[in-house]
């Protein structure tokens, strides 16, 4: 687990350093950062046994970060997904990939039974769906799944440094910039 998030960190690292116009983008490699609990991770894809050992797995199928739809990250609730429990209403997810930067606020949060795949199903408003075991910290399989909904609020585009935003009233709309 370490290593593999240690050489995605690296080559993240190599990919944003590169001068602006010789920058090759790599489309798999994703970032996922949560402030209000100090998460700042990378995203495999797939949700398999061993993708959510190496990272939380963006699940195939489901939407990219930023794009119209249901984009699903699932993670293990004793590694990466450790304190996804705590986000409330309001709080930001940033996921980059691609040279886009998608800035998701969370609306919601349940707890659901596993076989409940409801929360996995394409949406036509851009939204990101988390997914852990519920409880935290019970011994063993969980017996239940947290689900924590998040909506768009905007988009930036690193090469052309312009945020395009969501479906969202322009009120709700908020723009982060980031320093290369």
């Amino acid at each position: 687990m370490y290593r593999s998030q240690k050489e995605m960190a690296t080559r993240w690292s190599a990919q944003q350093q590169a001068p602006h116009e010789r920058r090759v983008i790599d489309p798999t490699l994703t970032r996922i950062i949560i402030p209000k609990i100090g998460m700042e991770d990378f995203v495999v894809e797939g949700t398999s046994h061993k993708a959510l050992l190496l990272g939380p797995g963006h699940l195939e199928g489901s939407a990219e970060p930023g794009d119209p739809g249901n984009v699903v990250i699932s993670g293990h609730r004793d590694t990466f997904f450790r304190h996804v429990y705590e986000l409330t209403k309001g709080d930001r997810v940033q996921i980059e990939r691609a040279g886009k930067t998608a800035i998701y606020e969370v609306i919601g949060k349940k707890v659901v039974d596993p076989d409940d795949v409801e929360v996995l199903r394409p949406t036509k408003d851009s939204r990101l769906t988390l997914i852990t075991c519920y409880p935290t910290y019970y011994v063993g399989p969980a017996p239940q799944r947290t689900i924590v909904t998040a909506k768009l609020v905007s988009v930036e585009d690193a090469a052309s440094d312009k945020a395009s935003p969501s479906d969202a009233p322009p009120s709700q709309v908020s723009v982060r910039r980031t320093t290369e």
